[in-house]
């Protein structure tokens, strides 16, 4: 089998050296000239001056996969693909995409006669080693086709990749799992924060997080990572304390308010991140200077002793 990977960032190229791994040829496309080096070098991906040039050598039915960041760079490349490819291709979407987006890129590709499968990818960094887990939408059909790649990147041959429905389905599906990463993130690390809050009983979190990881109902892979930086370091000063979010948690909250489903922790925990990135500084100061309105109570800070 071969395949042209377009996008080849730290989960791409990582995919292209498990691909490499098992025996499957791969033409890598990236902008950045020295990371196709890289590639070459290591693991004997075969590298491309142009995305035409990425396709010129695959066989029929050509199987294109893109990795690149969601949004309006993935169009871009999918129009080029349309004037590149022919009907029968296949292109494969690996992206954080909008479901939305990959419904509207479906019905697009399908009018040039061109196949297009939606697939969400999580595994991050571990993704090499353990194996990704792939979520996927679109023609049953074309999904037998790239069963192979499937299985590969996959932790096992039958395990972690499964087709959920039509085109769509594979980035709702990681979108939702998104959404439940988030909750699950909050609690751990509201947890840990009461857990360290407590000095009266000294307690080693680590050894805590290592104890929940055998047997408890709150095992998880969350928490084996959580191990790894707590035995090192239980202060985290040197973090700090501002978590990004992603694009995927953002449609979850929407998802849920359109479906009218109450995801109340799903929801707290993305505008928790918020917090986290100073979107609550502003309304914070409104808050402070209303309690000083009506109570005479004093502004952190400020050198006045305010009312109780």
């Amino acid at each position: 089998m071969h395949i042209a990977m377009i996008g080849l960032g730290k989960m791409g190229g990582n995919m292209v050296r498990r691909l490499r791994r098992r025996g499957i040829e791969v033409t890598g496309y990236n902008r950045h000239a020295e990371v196709q080096q890289l590639l070459a070098n290591e693991c004997g991906m075969r590298m491309a001056e142009s995305l035409e040039a990425s396709i010129s050598d695959l066989p029929s039915p050509r199987i294109v996969w893109l990795m690149l960041p969601a949004g309006g760079v993935v169009d871009d490349y999918l129009q080029q693909l349309v004037t590149l490819l022919a009907p029968g291709d296949i292109v494969v979407e690996g992206a954080n995409s909008n479901y939305k987006d990959s419904q509207r890129r479906f019905q697009t590709m399908k009018s040039a006669g061109i196949h297009f499968v939606d697939v969400g990818v999580s595994g991050g960094v571990w993704g090499l080693e353990n194996g990704y887990a792939l979520m996927i939408g679109g023609e049953q059909a074309v999904v037998e086709t790239l069963q192979p790649l499937f299985a590969t990147l996959a932790p096992t041959t039958n395990d972690g990749w499964l087709h959920c429905g039509p085109a769509g389905s594979g980035h709702f599906v990681k979108m939702i799992h998104n959404g439940i990463e988030y909750g699950m993130m909050q609690a751990y690390a509201e947890g840990f924060s009461l857990m360290k809050g407590k000095t009266e009983f000294e307690l080693d979190l680590a050894a805590i997080a290592e104890m929940w990881r055998h047997g408890s109902v709150v095992r998880s892979w969350l928490l084996d990572l959580s191990v790894d930086f707590l035995s090192q370091d239980q202060t985290l000063e040197g973090v700090v304390p501002v978590v990004a979010d992603s694009g995927e948690g953002r449609w979850t909250a929407m998802e849920a308010i359109e479906q009218g489903v109450p995801s109340p922790v799903m929801s707290l925990a993305l505008m928790m991140r918020f917090a986290s990135q100073g979107q609550s500084a502003f309304s914070d100061k409104i808050l402070a200077k209303m309690r000083q309105g009506f109570g005479g109570h004093a502004l952190h800070g400020d050198q006045k002793e305010g009312a109780k």
